[in-house]
């Protein structure tokens, strides 16, 4: 599943980060900030109406995403 669609407050590990092409500087970014194999990781919070941004915690770390980058991050779900 994409984090993207992953649902509010629903814990999950980070699976891998998809790349657009070769050298993707926003792929390389998500990595740099700690998205990689088996960081937890959960949505915190949604924007208005479901959209952008998602509030995204990894580790003990919050980020703001865009739906498109969270869209790049594969999760696997796991039992709360």
């Amino acid at each position: 599943m994409r984090l993207s669609e992953l649902p509010k407050g629903a814990p999950a590990v980070v699976d891998r980060v998809h790349d657009a092409h070769a050298a993707d500087p926003i792929a390389q970014r998500l990595r740099d900030l700690g998205f990689v194999d088996g960081e937890p990781v959960r949505v915190v919070a949604v924007g208005p109406l479901g959209a952008d941004p998602l509030l995204i915690q990894i580790g003990s770390t919050r980020f703001a995403l865009r739906r498109s980058e969270a869209q790049r991050v594969t999760v696997r779900q796991e039992a709360a």
